[in-house]
């Protein structure tokens, strides 16, 4: 890919496509599957660079992985992890690494996990913390907190662990330790963070309470149990599905249809404000598939208003407030968005990098600590935008271009791979400028 891609002012946007597999469930039928006794099959998943580094990372603990055709894949798990020989390398995986943490640390096992240059930026102690206290041990290498780390799992005691930021990363691996713990293991969550794990594990045969505890839940399981190979069929990823859909909303004349799009209620917020700021949004052919509602989601040009986002909304869309803020700029008025903090540990900071991108492009936004604001209107354009490393900023960036005025650059867009690979192709295939 080249150094930099460049998206311009295109015509209408027209056409129907198909979202790449949802990333949180390709990581999670990886990882359950190595840790399973039997085969695992998995269809739909998402060949992008973070599951593959995850598949390589469960092969490394002990499980067989193959590709068996196009999003098609076999695990032949040993039912449980075994010591690597070599370092768990996970690229740019946030997910990956976290997860991966939490399952393997129910092994009597020694392993180092590690990552590409921004993954050892971002903060593991919220993960490694609780497991910790349930008897596992780190050896942080360079800085505490930070990759690289070597993990020795094994022995551990259920906690019962009250998060007060409701992140489905943190939720997972405590459960996913809890599984070999002793005892029963609980999350509670302030509010509601996606329950993919939860579905999953039942899948794999796993028994998961679940109990509504105000505008949240807690989550418990029962350690000792054992997970059998399963059949998952991956659903398209909404946050995936919200870059063709933003441009369809934005680029005058477009109509786009994105097909078998996961429809979870915890993934769905980017959708419920869309419909708020009055875009043409209609999902049809509701299904179900892999354990998930899925539907088919077609945008049209829309006139956007502002509006101010509930903040109890963040959970369950905090990977799409950049391409919400993309939209926001061509909308009429102001958008809020608050208590979105989470989004300076994702790849990057992901506030700051909205914040300036958008700024470079003529847009009014002003930065607060724990979120950001923007004015909505004609959008200038004519920057080349820095991304960090960070696929959500860069392809944000890019749906923007295609209604600018001006074109719009984003460097190091080889990353945009780590979540959706085929993403220039489907874009310019709708109709888009992208190169």
């Amino acid at each position: 890919m080249p150094s930099q891609l460049t998206a311009s002012r295109s015509n209408a946007l027209v056409g129907k496509v198909r979202a790449p597999g949802d990333k949180s469930m390709s990581h999670r039928s990886m990882i359950l599957g190595g840790m399973a006794s039997g085969v695992t099959q998995v269809e739909g998943l998402l060949e992008g660079d973070d599951v593959l580094a995850t598949a390589r990372a469960v092969e490394a603990f002990g499980a067989k992985v193959q590709s068996t055709g196009e999003g098609a894949w076999r695990i032949e798990g040993a039912g449980g992890f075994k010591t690597p020989a070599s370092v768990i390398d996970c690229g740019n995986a946030g997910t990956g690494v976290r997860l991966l943490m939490g399952a393997a640390a129910g092994y009597g096992l020694t392993a180092t996990f590690d990552g590409d240059g921004s993954l050892r930026k971002r903060p593991m102690k919220r993960v490694t913390g609780p497991l910790a206290e349930m008897g596992a041990r780190f050896d942080w290498q360079a800085h505490e907190d930070r990759l690289p780390v070597s993990l020795s799992g094994g022995e551990l005691k259920a906690i019962d662990y009250v998060q007060t930021v409701a992140s489905a990363q943190v939720k997972s691996a405590i459960l996913l330790a809890g599984l070999n713990a002793e005892g029963v293991t609980s999350v509670v969550e302030p509010e509601k963070s996606r329950d993919h794990t939860e579905r999953m594990l039942r899948a794999f045969g796993a028994e998961v309470g679940v109990e509504e505890q105000g505008e949240g839940w807690k989550v418990t399981l029962k350690g000792g149990q054992p997970l059998t190979g399963a059949f998952v069929a991956v659903p398209g990823d909404p946050s995936s599905a919200a870059f063709p859909l933003a441009a369809a909303l934005i680029v005058p004349g477009s109509e786009v249809t994105v097909e078998g799009v996961m429809l979870n209620p915890l993934r769905t917020g980017l959708f419920d404000a869309w419909i708020e700021m009055g875009a043409d949004l209609t999902i049809t052919n509701r299904r179900e598939a892999g354990g998930e509602e899925v539907g088919d989601i077609t945008a049209r040009h829309s006139s956007l208003k502002g509006v101010v986002v509930p903040e109890d909304r963040a959970a369950s869309m905090i990977d799409e407030y950049p391409i919400l803020a993309a939209t926001a700029a061509f909308a009429d008025g102001v958008t809020v968005m608050r208590g979105v903090g989470e989004m300076r540990v994702k790849e990057s900071d992901r506030i700051a990098l909205m914040v300036a991108g958008l700024r470079a492009c003529g847009v009014v936004v002003e930065e607060e600590p724990e979120g950001f604001v923007v004015t909505g209107g004609a959008v200038r354009g004519g920057a080349v935008v820095h991304t960090a490393h960070d696929h959500r900023i860069a392809m944000s960036h890019l749906v923007l271009g295609l209604a600018a005025e001006q074109p719009v650059s984003v460097d190091e867009p080889g990353m945009i791979a780590t979540s959706f690979p085929g993403f220039v192709a489907m874009m310019n295939g709708l109709g888009g400028r992208i190169a």
